[in-house]
């Protein structure tokens, strides 16, 4: 072989090697840049989810963890408060209107729900005409579904129904102004804003009702939780009653009053005719 040919298959190897080694150095930054995106990728993931968990642990409340621990030291409670004006078993029985009416309607309601805002728009001032002119009286159980509904918890039913019941401390009528100014649609939140968690909201919206503006006892009664207990001896009882899916629900003298849809009653005429005709039975 000549010393041109050796020469030439030599600078040939060398050719072949320095390419092998570019391509191996492709390969090695290649890799390097993946190793680095999928470091990312999981970083971003673990934040998300992180991020996530903390949305949820705080979805409807601005500390949803802490509310579930003072909802938890409230149940503990040994001293045990029931507002005036009610009855039975703790307290429990809220029964507003005329005494010797005949008739008793019962309202099921939960104070973040939607559709009783909707209805107490509609539906509300005929309903408190009706208890004036002692058509019937009403009963009133509350519920805190919503509360425990895992997509939107938080604590605002409970603490909402807490509030009535110093409110309710006050007076019969009291009350009822103030669940119409709750229910209001200017005041009431979306169903997945637990904004009723927060006591100054419920303190803001009472000072649209005469007896309890710049009342200090019921300002009171709603910051130290004086009636948390007995809102969750309120909503327990809710879970206890029969024929009672969603809310709002409606009985006169224990018969299920359904609309059209099937559900509460949509217009005050379709109310007012549903329980004229249950009187009439």
């Amino acid at each position: 072989m000549s010393n041109r040919n050796n020469q030439q298959n030599k600078q040939a190897a060398r050719e072949r090697l320095r390419a092998e080694r570019e391509r191996q150095a492709k390969k090695d930054k290649t890799r390097r840049q993946l190793v680095v995106a999928g470091s990312i990728v999981v970083v971003l993931a673990i934040a998300g989810g992180i991020g996530y968990a903390v949305t949820n642990m705080t979805n409807g409340s601005k500390n949803n963890k802490v509310s579930a621990k003072a909802w938890k030291a409230a149940s503990d409670k040994t001293d045990y408060k029931q507002p005036a004006n009610t009855t039975g078993d703790k307290g429990t029985t809220i029964v507003i209107g005329k005494k010797d009416a005949k008739n008793t309607l019962e309202i099921f309601e939960d104070m973040r729900c939607p559709i009783c805002a909707d209805f107490e728009a509609t539906t509300g001032d005929t309903i408190l005409k009706d208890i004036k002119d002692g058509k019937y009286k009403a009963q009133f159980t509350m519920g805190a579904f919503l509360d425990d509904n895992p997509q939107i918890a938080g604590s605002g039913s409970r603490n909402a129904l807490s509030a009535l019941g110093a409110a309710l401390n006050v007076g019969p009528d009291v009350f009822l102004e103030y669940k119409k100014a709750l229910f209001d649609k200017k005041n009431h939140p979306q169903e997945t804003d637990d904004a009723y968690s927060d006591d100054a909201k419920l303190i803001e919206i009472a000072q649209s009702v005469k007896e309890l503006k710049g009342n200090k006892d019921f300002d009171a009664a709603v910051e130290k939780g004086t009636y948390d207990k007995w809102a969750l001896a309120v909503a327990e009882n809710f879970k206890k009653a029969k024929d009672v899916t969603g809310t709002p629900t409606f009985k006169l003298n224990g018969e299920k009053l359904t609309g059209a849809g099937g559900g509460a009653p949509g217009s005050p005429q379709e109310f007012t005719s549903l329980v004229d005709a249950a009187l009439k039975k």
